[in-house]
């Protein structure tokens, strides 16, 4: 029979048949209470308090039988003889705290009254001379000492907490971690462990727009679970696959997949769990998977944000000095393909950083294969939309095709943002089913941050930006190798963006200088505007003249592409890995910098030619703008008429169904660490405008891969 459900009790903690629950706060509560119960009883017990007056009659009437002072206390404890006991006064008022029940006293008590037993002597003796007490009637006094619990705990309670706290951290350092606790199994590993009982839910179904990447590792879940269709050709199971993309693409998620489809053990972890303050843990905690892992082969171990131990080793290192990390990496390169290299452990890891992995942790025999995850492509972004839409309530209007079409650039993290955002805001609004506004709403929220309703902006300001967003929609309309405006807006959204316009680029992979120059004329045409139309600029261009420089350095620096520099790339795809900081002299620099001056002034000079002549489109668009504050492509065609070339815009092939229906084959794209790079379809341009700083931002997808 199957293992019935653990029970739990009252407080949540697992019962019989589950692990033991933790009595340690109940033991606390009952100590707690069994000592504020016996301090109030003994406080209590010591008597009925009086006044020396009422001590003084006591005395004089012979009814005392025993008097003690108990020094540091500075009490006395008068007791009474029993036939006293009997007389009305005091009969009734000791009934009346027969709770108490004591019969042999001590029955009455002052308290500090006498600061110390020579000071109470005195004045007993004093007393007894002014009352002339016969030597019948004179009781003695008796000093005791005498210790509560409360003067105890006062004394000691303070080392005794430490002492119980000390306790406690100790019982739960080797509570958790089984059998001889963590304290001494610091170097054991911290994986978790998914196999047939504990198995996780996420499978290949779940994992939309990466095609590729998932051929890849349903390969490595084929081989474990059917080896013998590729050893019979005598081929061998790759060791490692390493899962390589920007963040938010989706490498985690493939992993869990994996977990999910594979019918072998699956170990999980992150490269910071290696990572801890005593010298050794990491390379032991490393042998220690590895040991489980053999044990449980064949079976896969995922190492999640494997940068974190895998840094290239020996830079930045003080000679001499002893770097915990590179053990650790050591010690995981032998696990890989040692001596004792088990082939029924396949490893895979995934990482945002492979330019910083060390050489001998990406040779083959330990990743055989890299598999890039990159950012989805607009049919890709289709397939995504799909899977998150499934559990949302939709209505009748959403495509998503379109979404896709809208959201160019958008990781899968940021797509499944955008679908939960949209339901949130439709819930704000008390929907019954999401529809396209709230769609729009999100993806807006997710470019251009939160909607700024409470922000007052001058009219001066906002005829600024209008015009600002409507010469960047000018350029790109008119310019034939620049992207045509999907959407404007000049809605104050997050931070300090006053406006943002949004392109979708075609997709492609090698650009030539005149699409680059375009690309830099549009991205000019806000400044542009601004000095044709008011004969000032603003702040508001700050990011377009950054990303402006980056292109404009790219083509003469990178790619070869100014003829006084010739075909020369200053590119490191190493990283500077010698050290070098430039390989040009002085005069090159200075000749890189004219250069650079003189592509960027003409395609200043171009855009203002080019909204000169168009400046009626741009007086009309901006007017539009500043009366509906939200313009899309379909607005600008029927406001200054369709594009003068014959070639369809990206958004209106894709979403007319017209476009791509199969790719052409991608040549290979060049390794370049700048921002005019892989300029693909997944490049939204967001333009976000502001007066100070970051104002008209081309947050894109465009912010092109970095290697």
């Amino acid at each position: 029979m199957p293992d019935s459900p653990r029970k739990k009790n009252i407080l949540g903690k697992p019962g019989p048949g589950g692990k033991r629950p933790n009595n340690q706060v109940w033991i606390f509560i009952s100590l707690i209470i069994v000592f504020i119960t016996i301090s109030y009883f003994t406080s209590q017990s010591s008597g009925i308090v009086i006044t020396p007056s009422r001590f003084e009659d006591m005395v004089k009437s012979n009814d005392v039988s025993r008097i003690v002072f108990i020094n540091g206390q500075n009490t006395v404890e008068i007791t009474l003889k029993q036939e006293a006991l009997q007389n009305a006064k005091y009969k009734t008022e000791l009934d009346g705290n027969s709770f108490l029940g004591f019969n042999n006293g001590p029955h009455y008590v002052m308290k500090k009254y006498f600061s110390s037993a020579d000071k109470f002597q005195e004045y007993y003796n004093e007393f007894k001379a002014q009352s002339k007490i016969p030597k019948a009637q004179d009781i003695p006094v008796e000093y005791e000492d005498r210790t509560t619990i409360m003067d105890f705990l006062s004394t000691w309670g303070f080392l005794i907490l430490i002492v119980l706290f000390f306790w406690l951290m100790m019982r739960r350092m080797t509570g958790n971690a089984g059998p001889g606790g963590q304290i001494f199994n610091i170097g054991k590993s911290r994986a978790a462990l998914f196999d047939a009982e504990n198995k996780v839910k996420i499978t290949f179904d779940n994992v939309a727009g990466l095609d590729e990447a998932k051929e890849e590792v349903k390969e490595i879940v084929e081989f474990l679970k059917n080896p013998s269709k590729f050893t019979k050709l005598g081929g061998k199971i790759p060791k490692g696959a390493l899962l390589v993309g920007p963040p938010g693409t989706g490498k985690t998620l493939l992993a869990k997949a994996v977990a999910g489809e594979a019918a072998v053990p699956f170990f999980s972890l992150s490269g910071s769990d290696f990572v801890e303050m005593f010298v050794g843990v990491g390379a032991a905690r490393v042998r220690d998977l590895f040991k489980q892992a053999k044990e449980k082969a064949p079976c896969i171990v995922f190492i999640d944000e494997i940068d974190a131990i895998g840094r290239s080793r020996g830079k930045g290192q003080m000679p001499g000095s002893n770097d915990e990390r590179e053990n650790t990496l050591n010690s995981l390169l032998v696990e890989m393909d040692g001596f004792a290299t088990d082939s029924g452990v396949i490893i895979l890891a995934a990482t945002n950083r492979p330019d910083v992995l060390d050489n001998a942790l990406l040779r083959p025999g330990r990743f055989d294969r890299q598999i890039g995850i990159d950012k989805p492509d607009i049919v890709g972004r289709e397939a995504i939309f799909k899977v998150h839409l499934g559990p949302i309530k939709l209505a009748k209007d959403i495509d998503a095709k379109k979404l896709s079409a809208q959201t160019p650039g958008f990781a899968g993290a940021e797509i499944a943002n955008v679908c939960n955002e949209a339901a949130l805001i439709a819930a704000r609004k008390d929907k019954k089913a999401v529809d396209m506004e709230d769609f729009q709403d999100a993806i807006d929220r997710v470019i251009g941050g939160l909607e700024k309703k409470s922000k007052i902006i001058s009219p001066e300001e906002k005829k600024i930006v209008a015009y600002h967003e409507a010469g960047h929609a000018v350029a790109g309309w008119y310019l034939e190798h620049a992207d045509p405006l999907v959407k404007v807006s000049i809605v104050p959204r997050g931070v300090a963006a006053l406006g943002y316009a949004q392109y979708l680029p075609k997709e492609q992979f090698l650009y030539q200088t005149e699409q680059l120059i375009d690309e830099m004329c549009m991205t000019l045409g806000g400044r542009a505007a601004e000095e044709i139309i008011f004969g000032k600029i603003s702040t508001g261009a700050l990011s377009d003249l950054e990303r402006v420089t980056k292109v404009a350095y790219s083509i003469v620096t990178v790619y070869g592409m100014n003829e006084k520099i010739g075909n020369i790339s200053f590119y490191d795809s190493k990283q500077n890995e010698y050290g070098f900081s430039k390989p040009y002299s002085e005069d090159t620099a200075k000749t890189i910098d004219e250069e650079v001056k003189k592509i960027i002034e003409d395609a200043y000079n171009r855009t203002k030619q080019l909204l000169t002549d168009k400046k009626t489109e741009l007086e009309v668009l901006a007017k539009e703008l500043l009366e509906k504050e939200i313009l899309f492509q379909s607005d600008l065609e029927g406001l200054i008429g369709k594009r003068p070339f014959e070639k369809q815009t990206t958004y209106e092939a894709f979403t007319n169904n017209n476009g791509q229906d199969k790719k052409e084959e991608k040549e290979e794209e060049p390794t370049v660490n700048s921002e005019t790079e892989n300029t693909s379809d997944e490049t939204p341009e967001a333009t976000n405008e502001s007066a100070v700083e970051t104002s008209d931002s081309n947050t894109t997808s465009e912010d092109k891969k970095e290697e």
